[in-house]
């Protein structure tokens, strides 16, 4: 019994580790502090990780070249856990690319928001930000696809409480990348369709002219390297350009978002 109480506890800190950065080491400090009480340990943790994560991270991953995705009332951080586990950073250069993404959007759609999925942890690259290959050295974010509601009208509700999983499905006549990367032995390919944290707005239909914009206007930016998007929704957006490339089987599908990074 007493192996297993250290494995588990091990193992908690790996998790919090592994989904927040820096979960783990404040677990194992309440831990070590109340190693009788599971409750004084759990409270001691939950106080910890809340005055970390929304009072000290802020000031302390600008020296680490990183910072918090800069919100305002249409540049929104989507989901709740997405702040909750630290997973909101990128470099400044990004930040600039959102907020000139957004002044090229809203010429047209004055009302329309960008909303900002996982992105990076604050600290150190190299650490992966799961399930995530790429997300580990501030410079790399995901954005939601636009989408209409009933009438056609563009809005800012998205289908999950993710971002992630309501996928656009390729059309028949469509280059089908999805059914090749599985056939392959891929399994992970459309793995975010677990991620959802549940389905909301059933009625949104994909905003096709939307996303183009928003796709085009993040491509103008001089600061982005690369954008990975679903091949067939390159195909359907009719878009065209060097920095849009495809992600390949190892990834997992990219038509429920956006994936741009910067130089």
């Amino acid at each position: 019994m007493r192996l297993f109480r250290i494995l588990f506890q091990c193992g908690l800190i790996i998790f919090f580790t592994l989904l927040t950065q820096i979960g783990g080491v404040l677990y194992a400090i309440s831990f070590a502090g109340f190693r009788q009480s599971k409750i004084k340990r759990w409270l001691c943790f939950i106080g910890l990780y809340v005055l970390c994560t929304f009072f000290v991270l802020p000031y302390l991953a600008p020296l680490f070249g990183r910072e918090k995705i800069a919100t305002n009332d249409q540049i929104k951080v989507h989901s709740f856990f997405t702040l909750l586990c630290n997973r909101n950073y990128v470099v400044p250069e990004m930040n600039a690319v959102l907020s000139n993404t957004l002044n090229t959007i809203a010429k047209k759609h004055p009302s329309l928001e960008i909303h900002c999925l996982d992105a990076n942890f604050p600290f150190w690259n190299g650490f992966p930000l799961l399930p995530h290959l790429s997300h580990v050295d501030g410079k790399k974010l995901d954005i939601s696809l636009v989408y209409m509601d009933a009438e056609g009208i563009p809005t800012n509700n998205k289908p999950t409480r993710s971002g992630y999983g309501a996928f656009v499905e390729p059309k028949p006549n469509e280059y089908n990348q999805i059914e090749v990367c599985k056939a392959k032995g891929y399994w992970q390919y459309d793995f975010p369709k677990y991620l959802t944290f549940g389905t909301i707005h059933q009625d949104l239909i994909f905003g096709k002219e939307g996303t183009r914009e928003l796709l085009t206007a993040i491509l103008q930016q001089s600061a982005v390297s690369k954008v990975f998007i679903e091949p067939h929704l390159r195909t359907r957006l009719n878009v065209q350009h060097a920095k849009l490339r495809y992600h390949g089987c190892r990834a997992v599908r990219h038509d429920d978002h956006i994936h741009l990074q910067v130089k």
